[in-house]
């Protein structure tokens, strides 16, 4: 289903005009120089840089060779090695094999060519030094490098020009597999079977140049004497289209992927949708930062509307599919994390109760109306750190924001764990406990301070924020407040902390009481704590893993409420 999603996913690419996308027998590729010869075959100038902020230029090239440690050579592109005979890898000898493999590739397709380009690549190969490699301007920075070529005074690369890509198309399909069978992602009855699937780029943590998404490489997961992908055949045609739709998805600037620990995760869609490129905003909205303008507004305007629960312009074609394929990096493997498919409406109905039950007051102006997975997942690390973020949690995390299903447990215990680790209650972790609450339990949590809630755990959350207060008025400067020290064993065990708590308000309030100016807030907190104690008969022996989580909330938002600015009125009738 995946391959065939992909398969299909480039079929449609191939029939935009306005999407460059390789056809069989090419690939994208990074390109970081280019030779220009004459019709003699003799080097015009310096090589032409192609790189820009020190990035390759991506261009469309005769597809890539599959290669280890063996020997292959790229037609008309490839590095110095194959290109000059020369690198900075210290072995010669394997140089020297390198550029006569490449030579000798391109006398193979091109040596009856009547194509003015082609005639200069082969007359510089044959008379090339490569010895004079570290001789050429920028040879310190070309080394191992790829490079093309281009023939003086033209605007197109050799590689481009019509008669060279018909012969190389030609050469290409001729010495394809001869194993056909049936192709089992386009059921086409006897196709030629490709062996090796070319590789995938992008997936960080895989090697550089690239990883199997299928592959078999071991006897022990061979068949019936089948070696290779001959175990789960795919057509070549077919093996083609899907690696290159995955390529184009995974592509350095692609708006269609996006990275959520060790898990990328691509989007499409089965036709054309805006919701394709603003996907990845709506898993995470700082990931269109530096996108143009018009995507950030779209992007704001569809959070907005699906978030009040209505229905975007996006919903042009409610039952497009969307399919969402999360990977993650094992050395020269490409593990699947999870697969999704899904509509247009649907996503976004899910994604947008996802942030209806995260609506939380804030502390300040600057915090995310709509926080992205990864700032989430980020509370749940040790030191905030992204490497530490559990794999395992993040896809669950993923997978539950798309289909909407309950939240993992794991997400609650960790953001209540590092509450109690770093005694740090924000933002992002109360509104992460609020949606577990609201969407696993069916609780009615409200965005702020609830007084007339009756839920206990919620009131004793209050009520800790109320004598941390209390104790930070009355005992300025002090070095640790009760959360410090106890704010753990008060939202686990209260029936242990709490009624030593309460004596020790007794002399905060005693202190504040003598003050000229304070002693007004000495009748604000006995108030306070009477009205919160009121809905209290007795305390807890101890509190489950969500009634901590409402602790949680109750504390945050009492403790908000505490440092919001009052009107006079207001003031006045807490000081009666």
């Amino acid at each position: 289903m995946i391959l065939q999603a992909l398969k299909d996913y480039y079929d449609r690419l191939r029939g935009d005009p306005d999407i460059i996308i390789p056809e069989p027998g090419f690939s994208v590729q990074g390109v970081h120089f280019c030779l220009v010869l004459n019709p003699e075959g003799k080097l015009m100038g310096d090589p032409i840089d192609l790189r820009g902020d020190g990035n390759p230029k991506y261009l469309i090239v005769p597809r890539a060779v599959k290669r280890s440690s063996d020997i292959a050579a790229n037609f008309l592109w490839d590095n110095t090695g194959y290109v000059l005979g020369a690198d900075d890898r210290g072995n010669p000898d394997r140089t020297l094999q390198t550029f006569n493999a490449f030579k000798s590739l391109q006398h193979a397709v091109g040596e009856r060519l009547p194509d003015e380009g082609m005639r200069a690549v082969l007359r510089y190969l044959d008379a090339w030094d490569p010895g004079k490699a570290s001789d050429l301007a920028l040879w310190d920075e070309m080394s191992g490098l790829n490079i093309v070529f281009k023939l003086d005074g033209d605007l197109a690369y050799i590689h481009d020009r019509p008669a060279i890509k018909t012969a190389w198309k030609r050469y290409h399909s001729s010495t394809g597999n001869q194993i056909r069978g049936m192709c089992l992602v386009s059921g086409q009855q006897d196709a030629p079977i490709s062996r090796v699937h070319a590789a995938i780029r992008g997936v960080p943590g895989t090697q550089t140049s690239g990883a199997s998404i299928t592959s078999f490489n071991l006897p022990s997961f061979t068949s019936y004497g089948k070696t290779q992908n001959l175990n789960a055949p795919v057509g070549e045609e077919a093996a083609f289209a899907y690696t290159t739709a995955l390529n184009h998805l995974l592509a350095r600037n692609s708006l269609q992927k996006i990275q959520i620990g060790d898990a990328c995760t691509v989007f499409w869609t089965d036709s054309a949708s805006s919701m394709e490129v603003l996907m990845g905003g709506l898993l995470d909205p700082t990931v269109l930062e530096k996108a143009p303008d018009h995507l950030q507004n779209e992007l704001r305007i569809l959070l907005e509307t699906i978030s009040s629960g209505s229905h975007p312009k996006a919903f042009e074609q409610p039952d497009n599919r969307f399919f969402i394929l999360g990977l993650s990096p094992n050395a020269a493997r490409i593990s699947v994390r999870f697969w999704h498919v899904s509509t247009v409406e649907e996503i976004s109905m899910h994604l947008g109760r996802h942030y209806r039950n995260l609506i939380l007051i804030k502390n300040f102006d600057t915090e995310p109306d709509h926080p992205g997975l990864w700032q989430i997942l980020r509370e749940t690390a040790a030191q905030k750190d992204t490497r530490n973020i559990s794999p395992v949690l993040s896809g669950q995390m993923m997978r539950s924001m798309l289909t909407g299903r309950p939240y993992p447990r794991t997400i609650l215990s960790a953001m209540v764990g590092r509450i109690r680790a770093d005694k740090q209650i924000n933002y992002l972790r109360a509104s992460m406990i609020k949606a577990y609450l609201i969407n696993n339990h069916q609780m009615e949590v409200a965005m702020s301070l609830d007084t007339g809630s009756t839920d206990q755990a919620y009131r004793l959350g209050r009520l800790f924020a109320v004598l941390e207060k209390a104790q930070e008025e009355a005992v300025s400067g002090a070095s640790a407040t009760i959360k410090d020290r106890y704010f753990g064993a008060a939202s686990a065990t209260p029936a242990r902390v709490f009624p030593f708590l309460l004596r020790g308000v007794q002399n905060n309030i005693a202190k504040l009481r003598k003050g000229a100016e304070t002693g007004g807030r000495s009748v604000y907190f006995d108030r306070l704590i009477s009205e919160i104690m009121d809905g209290i008969d007795a305390f807890r022996p101890s509190l489950r893993l969500e009634e901590q989580g409402m602790f949680s909330l109750g504390y945050y938002h009492q403790r908000k409420d505490l440092f919001t600015k009052k009107s006079e009125s207001e003031v006045k009738e807490a000081y009666k």
